[in-house]
């Protein structure tokens, strides 16, 4: 039992810093830890515009979850202990498996232009965002129009679409209205490349490192 945990310890730290990962038994899309945010920054950053009367302010931040699917395979354990069996993914069935997020805020002045805002109500926000191939053309487009949403908040958006593996430079269009404010927009460009995760799934590589974890080499 012992082998068995260090095993499987030792499998997730070699691949802990590739994130978006986690094991699935069967092809269904990993959930994402990783993402492209625009604007660059931390939580807290946001694109902003003010209406023309200065009166009520929008602000917005989009992330481009890349995602990552597969398939696992049944693989020996490490040298050692090979008949401890494990399930690890097989690199041959990656792709990707794109999801949109977008976040806003909406201030409202009370009596001074740009000044003594207040985040109140509930507000009709629509996202949008188109995901182009290499060539241009549409391979994902979300949708939604959200009504009697909070003045702060978030969304996330499955994309329903698997992109392949090294498929090229992809560019991701976004926009995020607040009716009757105005509209945000911006462009993120995202490589579709996956040599990152085949190098960390290989075979050879999922066993070094586990009998290297084995050893005291856990993080």
């Amino acid at each position: 039992m012992k082998r068995i945990r260090t095993a499987a310890l030792a499998l997730a730290t070699a691949t802990a810093a590739l994130a978006p990962v986690f094991f699935q038994a069967a092809a269904t899309a990993a959930e994402p830890s990783a993402y492209l945010q625009d604007p660059a920054g931390g939580e807290k950053a946001m694109k902003s515009m003010w209406t023309e009367d200065e009166m009520h302010k929008v602000e917005g931040q989009f992330r481009f979850h890349t995602g990552v699917q597969y398939r696992t395979v049944t693989r020996p354990g490490p040298v050692g202990a090979p008949d401890v069996e494990r399930q690890a993914p097989d690199p041959a069935t990656l792709a990707w498996q794109p999801s949109y997020e977008f976040a806003w805020s909406v201030s409202d002045s009370t009596l001074v232009k740009k000044a003594v805002t207040t985040k109140e109500g509930t507000h009709p926000i629509v996202v949008h965002a188109v995901l182009r191939g290499p060539k241009g053309a549409v391979v994902g487009e979300v949708h939604r129009e959200l009504a009697g949403k909070p003045a702060t908040g978030r969304e996330k958006i499955a994309g329903g679409k698997r992109v392949g593996c090294d498929t090229g430079e992809y560019t991701v269009e976004w926009s995020l209205t607040r009716s009757g404010y105005g509209t945000l927009t911006g462009t993120l460009r995202w490589d579709s490349g996956c040599e990152q995760y085949r190098t960390a799934f290989a075979p050879d590589n999922g066993a070094g490192a586990a009998k290297g974890a084995g050893a005291g080499g856990q993080r």
